[in-house]
């Protein structure tokens, strides 16, 4: 049924062969809200291709909401004085593939327009990126990303663990299992599902493996551009979450899941290719490394517009609770050759030169933490922004170097005041996302935690 050299990617008259022959009834339609989550519908498949044509809409308010799904106000883009109205969900037919872990069903990203003349929304996530990609492509770069997603597996399942507050579940490990395969055999019935549904559903994947926290792992996809990147990044997540659901477990991608536990990371490896090869490697030298000016240029950028982005890689109160010295976590900006201390870290030869950044955490939403990375490189190109010097040594130690920003709070404020994110992003889109962070932390400023009542209750 299937001519892409993807498992499980299809094309329109693909699906319509699978709807004939009964293989597929269901196709689920859907985009991200500002936090990452899939929003849509789920649709009949042969409604879906009778009504490819004209699409389908949804209520504008989703772009608008927080976690409880309640409408916040005070958002210029949708609020109860212009009516919740809708926009248009259409369909990236590039993006159409087998969700291989629902029965019968196929999976369609979409982008976010406006209804009235189908231009993308704005502030719609995907739309951040797409309009980086665009910047990119008009000096003649495609950029090449991988995004490396690290989790913990629980052997409770989401409803138990909501039942129980989320206290004291069961980890599928009960060790430290960074590399360890005994350990990791344990857990396979959640990873070798994991891979082998992404595989079938068109996402190519390269490995797993243990992570650094009792049932933690990261499993690894193989690199692509980055809006194919940031697609399979939350297909993944959604795979994840529900196959661990079927299998009565549950897996969480917060960032700090325990303050006794490793953080989860994201970390971003990218690199810009022309012609159909990479860009970064040359015969000019930045301290080891061989490299092009624009290499160097696009560090220097991504480096320099780190803390004003920040909140797009690290876009919860939790996610600050990550950044602890001696944590895998990085704590300062400085970049190395092969140091994982260091918030920065240039990896591989040849084409598969390319820039890590280590700061985004696993909760980040793709869409706007490689629109941010993309965005802060082209303009060290455009402006010839040189990286500092490469550091070596222990990077948490370095009182020198400067240190990323410790808040949700500091890091939304450095973000609205920047003049970096204005030009890059417009100024609607930086006022829209100043308002969905300070939600967040205010959400945060007013609630009651465990932490408080185990320490005051008694004592104060």
């Amino acid at each position: 049924m299937n001519s892409n050299p993807l498992s499980g990617m299809l094309t329109v008259d693909e699906l319509s062969y699978g709807v004939e022959t009964g293989e597929l009834d269901t196709v689920l339609v859907m985009f991200t809200d500002l936090y990452g989550r899939f929003m849509g519908k789920r649709f009949d498949a042969t409604y879906f291709l009778d009504s490819l044509a004209h699409g389908s809409h949804a209520c504008d308010y989703l772009l608008t909401v927080d976690m409880e799904m309640q409408p916040v106000p005070g958002y210029e883009f949708a609020n109860w004085e212009r009516g919740y109205g809708d926009f248009a969900i259409k369909p990236d037919l590039a993006t159409l593939r087998v969700a291989s872990w629902l029965e019968k069903t196929a999976l369609v990203i979409c982008d976010v327009a406006r209804e009235t003349d189908n231009e993308l929304v704005a502030v719609a996530p995907r739309s951040l990126l797409r309009r980086q990609v665009e910047a990119a492509a008009r000096s003649d770069f495609v950029a090449m990303a991988g995004t490396e997603l690290e989790y913990y597996l629980f052997e409770t399942g989401y409803r138990e663990a909501h039942a129980k507050g989320y206290q004291g579940l069961q980890p599928a490990g009960w060790y430290l299992e960074d590399y360890h395969m005994l350990q990791g055999a344990r857990e396979e019935r959640f990873n070798g599902a994991f891979r082998r549904h992404l595989h079938r559903s068109g996402i190519p994947v390269e490995c797993s493996k243990g992570e650094w926290g009792l049932g933690q792992h990261e499993l690894n996809l193989r690199f692509a551009d980055v809006l194919t990147m940031a697609d399979r990044h939350v297909i993944f997540k959604q795979c994840l979450k529900e196959v661990a659901e079927q299998q009565g477990g549950s897996v969480t991608f917060m960032a700090k899941f325990d303050a006794d536990q490793a953080g989860s990371s994201c970390h971003i490896h990218m690199s810009l290719w022309r012609a159909g090869e990479s860009a970064f490697p040359g015969n000019g030298m930045l301290g080891p490394i061989h490299c092009t000016q624009e290499f160097a240029w696009f560090l220097g950028g991504w480096m320099k517009h780190l803390p004003e982005t920040m909140v797009f890689y690290a876009p919860t109160v939790n996610s600050y609770k990550r950044f602890q010295s001696g944590s895998w976590a990085p704590t300062r900006l400085a970049w190395c050759s092969d140091n994982r201390t260091a918030s920065f870290r240039v990896v591989g030869h040849g084409n598969g030169l390319r820039i890590e950044c280590r700061i985004a955490g696993a909760d980040c939403n793709p869409y706007l933490a490689l629109a941010a990375s993309l965005a802060s490189g082209l303009d060290g190109i455009a402006n010839q922004i040189e990286p500092p010097p490469i550091f070596q040594g222990d990077a948490y130690n370095a009182a020198q170097l400067e240190l990323i920003p410790r808040s949700l709070r500091e890091a939304t404020d450095l973000f609205a005041a920047s003049d970096f994110t204005q030009r890059v992003f417009g100024e609607k889109v930086v006022e829209h996302y100043t308002h969905f962070f300070r939600t967040e932390q205010a959400a945060y400023d007013k609630a009651v935690t465990d932490w408080e009542r185990k320490r005051y209750f008694e004592r104060i």
